[in-house]
This record gives C-alpha cells, sequence and structure tokens, in this order.
C-alpha cells in the first residue's frame, strides 16, 4: 500500500498501466467516478493484491466467497465496490481476494450515523465497523428517553456482525446541544435513577450492545456530577456485561475555559467509563474561518493532555469523516462553510480545475477554486491526512478510533484502515 499524488498529465489509465493493475480498481479505491478525471494534486492510495478474481456469468457474492474460503463479510471488505451486498455482480468484474498487506496493531472502529443514512452508503460501510452507533437518542428532564426512528440501523449491524451502540446526548428536537437540559437530569438523582432504568430496558428490547454518553456544554458545577452519572449508568450495565462509552470535548488542559469543555472532567470520566471518545476534530467548522477539519498539531495537544489523565488503552480517538467549502472573503460571523464528503471536495477540484496542495503542519489537504462568481477555500480529509492520523494512533496505542459520521462515503479511508489493522470483534 502506498500513496501517490497526482501530477499534470497523468490519467487514471496510464496510472493504472504504471502500477500494473485494473483501471476499474484502482477508481474504485479512490472514489473516481466517469469520465475518470483527476485533480493535479490529488492523493490517491494504491494497493498491490496479491489475489484476484475474475467474476463469472451466473457468479454470487455467497459463491465466490465459498469457492475461495473467505468470509462474504471478508470479500465485502475487500471490494468496496460490492457496496456491502448492495451491489450485483457483473461478468468480467476484478474483486481482489487478498491485499498481502501485514497488518500492524487491532482496533475498535466506530462510526456514529444519522438515522436518515442512505442504505447504499450504510451497507457499503458497515463491513469495516466493529460498533455501529445511531444518532441520537435524547431523553426529558424527569429521566424518560426521546427515542429515534433506529430500528433499520440496529438491524442492519447486526446482518453485518456489528455491535450497535445506543448513542445517548442532551441534542434537543431544535438541533441543539441543552445545558438547561443536562443539568435538569444531573441535578435530580431520582431522575438520573429513571433515566437509567429506561436505557437498560431499551437496550435489552433493541438488542443494542452498548451504552455511548453524549452530554456537551454541561456548566462546569456539574462537571463532578455528570462523571458520577457515568458511572451509575456503568454500574447498572455491567451486571448485563454492557460497556459504556463517554464521549469528551477536545480540551488541552485540566482548567480550560469555556462551556464546551468545563463540564468534562477528563480524570473522573476516565475513572467513570469503560471507553472513552475524544472529539478530535472540528477546528475547521460551520461558522469559524477557514482551516484544517482536524490539523495534526491541534489534534496532539488534546492526544497529549488526554494521556496524562486517562490510559491510552481506554481512549477511541475521533477522526472526521467530511470536509467544508467556505465561500471567500470570510466574514465573521455571516459565512457558513458547506459541509462536504472527501470525495465530494476532489470532485470539486476536478471540475473547477483546481490544484490540490498540501499543508504540512496541518497535515490535510486544500484548494481554492472559482464558481464564476466567488472564491472558495476547500479543507477536508485524505489518504494523506488519514495515514497522519493513524500514526498518532499507533504512537499513543490507543483502543480504537471513532468516526463522526458514516453518513459520506469514503472508500479509500476504510480500505486503509482494514489492510494497516485487525478490527477488534463486535462487543
Amino acid at each position: 500500500m502506498f500513496i501517490h499524488v497526482v501530477e499534470a498529465g497523468q490519467t487514471l489509465t496510464s496510472l493504472a498501466q504504471s502500477f500494473s493493475i485494473p483501471p476499474q480498481l484502482l477508481a474504485e479505491w479512490n472514489s473516481i467516478a466517469p469520465p475518470y478525471t483527476l485533480a493535479v494534486g490529488q492523493a490517491l492510495i494504491v494497493f498491490e493484491p496479491t489475489s484476484t478474481y475474475t467474476v463469472q456469468p451466473g457468479n454470487t457474492a455467497e459463491a465466490i466467497a465459498d469457492e475461495v474460503g473467505i468470509t462474504l463479510r471478508e470479500l465485502y471488505v475487500l471490494n468496496p465496490s460490492l457496496e456491502g451486498g448492495a451491489a450485483p455482480l457483473f461478468a468480467g468484474q476484478t474483486l481482489v481476494l487478498d491485499f498481502g498487506e501485514e497488518k500492524t496493531n487491532e482496533l475498535l472502529i466506530n462510526a456514529y450515523a444519522y438515522t436518515f443514512i442512505d442504505e447504499k452508503v450504510m451497507r457499503q460501510t458497515l463491513p469495516y465497523l466493529s460498533t455501529f452507533a445511531p444518532f441520537t437518542y435524547g431523553f426529558t428532564p424527569d429521566g424518560e428517553l426521546v427515542m429515534p426512528d433506529d430500528e433499520r440501523l440496529i438491524s442492519a449491524a447486526r446482518q453485518y456482525g456489528v455491535s450497535p451502540l445506543m448513542h445517548l446526548s442532551t441534542l434537543t428536537e431544535n438541533g441543539n446541544f441543552s445545558s438547561e437540559l443536562g443539568s435538569a437530569l444531573l441535578r435530580s438523582p431520582s431522575s438520573r435513577a429513571a433515566l437509567i432504568s429506561n436505557i437498560l430496558f431499551t437496550i435489552l428490547e433493541k438488542g443494542y450492545a452498548g451504552l455511548d454518553i453524549d452530554f456537551e456544554f454541561i456548566p462546569g458545577d456539574d462537571a463532578v456530577r455528570y462523571a458520577d452519572f457515568i458511572f451509575e449508568a456503568r454500574q447498572t450495565l455491567s451486571r448485563y456485561s454492557l460497556p459504556v462509552f463517554a464521549a469528551l470535548a477536545p480540551k488541552t488542559s485540566a482548567n480550560q475555559p469555556g462551556t464546551l469543555y468545563e463540564g468534562h472532567n477528563y480524570a473522573l470520566i476516565g475513572e467513570a467509563a469503560d471507553k472513552v471518545f475524544l472529539m478530535t476534530y472540528e477546528w475547521g467548522y460551520t461558522y469559524g474561518p477557514p482551516m484544517a477539519v482536524a490539523p495534526i498539531e491541534s489534534v496532539r495537544r488534546v492526544l497529549d493532555y488526554a494521556v496524562s489523565e486517562i490510559p491510552a488503552d481506554k481512549i477511541i480517538m475521533g477522526i472526521p469523516n467530511y470536509g467544508y467549502d467556505w465561500t471567500l472573503p470570510y466574514k465573521s460571523g455571516t459565512t457558513m462553510a458547506e459541509s462536504i464528503s472527501n470525495p465530494e471536495a476532489v470532485r470539486r477540484a476536478v471540475i473547477n480545475g483546481a490544484e490540490i496542495m498540501f499543508n504540512e503542519q496541518s497535515m490535510s489537504p486544500y484548494f481554492y477554486y472559482f464558481d464564476g462568481e466567488f472564491q472558495h477555500e476547500v479543507w477536508f480529509e485524505d489518504p494523506r491526512s488519514i495515514m497522519a492520523k493513524l500514526a498518532l494512533v499507533d504512537e499513543y496505542g490507543f483502543y480504537g478510533v471513532g468516526y463522526w459520521n458514516a453518513d459520506r462515503p469514503f472508500p479509500a479511508n476504510w480500505l486503509i484502515l482494514s489492510q494497516k489493522y485487525n478490527t477488534r470483534p463486535s462487543l
């Protein structure tokens, strides 16, 4: 496995020939659609398969997997074009049976998804995951659950042998995280007990494999209560062998000011939960100035603080699966960036003739383009930025990675993960 950065004059066909691989596979791995045009500066992930299979008329994925001695899920992992079984086979299609890559570690791989996630994207992504968290369950101040329409996602996860996680947050119907709701719940012992009881009942009824707690914008005065709530939930759920995860805002110090940070006490939450999820993204965000979503130097500062408070083997590091397109000039309080998928970012570079550049400090790709009326600046993720983030996972010895979110396709990322690591078994 290696990364190639496209130079002027190079084409999909010429590169595939130079790498001695079918153009179909190079396009599949890198989400390159007809007419298969490349952008200068585009990073391509390239594999050198050690074994392939040519589909014959009448073949099925099940029959091929059985014939070659691998599981159907393994066949899906090796071949994003199968879309987890959602896409039909065609005669002459080249399928990879082995990339010949040496796995370096074992990771838990989690992804969040809105309940309206596209069926094809969901099925293409699920084979790569350990856990899958539908977003999100809410609650009332007296501890009643507000339930999403999650049955489709739970059922799909189970079909692929992936553990569904119940995600519980302070998000309200207006789309914002509520400090008031969190405080009302945390300051009422009877409401906390009622909520935990309702969580347990729903988890057992629906077949969830654990709980992921994500209370954001918790006041500093409630930090201890919040950690206590997580511990209480863990005490109850552990009797049924159900783990409790907790999401953490990206802090760099214990006393970091700001409503996003003050209610998250890393040391206390690290002790209270089975595992923690670091939300190491959103430096570049919808209403902020153009910059990388997860600049590596900023991520590292959070990681350095996190491991000073929490054992590394309890940490799941967050990775963004999206980019932003800003219309320039940026005006604070006015400009609103558009959230886009990483393949869509590359597509915009291609159709606008933009050259993709790479910022070595943030380890993130970016480019500029003109739409005929406005200048744009785009920051996103590509194989180079993903490899840089995964190098941190290896360096610190983390338990896993978590993606916000699975709603957008990114085959190159999932292939990198699947060939670099063994996926930890489902919970």
